[in-house]
């Protein structure tokens, strides 16, 4: 998948705002982001946002997206419910370049709350920067939705 910068879907919980925001005002002119909130770091519910953005990376299999949250981990298990959908948590550079290599991730979720925020947007770069290689993960990729 040749990923497009321009449609880069984004949304965190409010553990994750301060980053969401910093990626995006970071990366301004690199990347534009369509932002589907929370827009303040008032307290909302993680799974409504990763449920958000999901959809969309499920109904339209070409676009990426980022998603935030403390730990990362429950925004990682509810967008991987979706079929098309394959989220990774990162942590580093290595970590996004074999999500992106050998799985075809289309979403990167980041934990606010472990992750530097130097580290994530070293993260959110090669993410985008690095293609899928195909070949023997393909056959690998295509038991994902076999498990039911």
């Amino acid at each position: 998948m040749k990923v497009n910068v321009n449609d880069i879907l984004i949304a965190s919980d409010h553990a994750g705002f301060k980053l969401k925001k910093t990626l995006i005002e970071e990366l301004q002119g690199e990347i534009k982001f369509e932002d589907l909130g929370p827009f303040s770091e008032s307290s909302v519910d993680y799974p409504d946002y990763a449920r958000k953005l999901s959809k969309q990376i499920d109904l339209k299999k070409d676009l990426i997206g980022v998603l935030i949250c403390g730990s990362g981990i429950g925004m990682s298990m509810v967008a991987n419910r979706f079929k098309n959908v394959r989220a990774a948590l990162c942590m580093n550079n290595k970590m996004s370049i074999l999500a992106r290599q050998h799985n075809n991730a289309n979403i990167l979720v980041l934990g606010s709350r472990l992750i530097s925020e130097q580290e994530a947007i070293k993260c959110l770069l090669v993410f985008l920067k690095t293609n899928y290689e195909g070949g023997r993960h393909q056959a690998r990729l295509d038991k994902f939705n076999l498990v039911e």
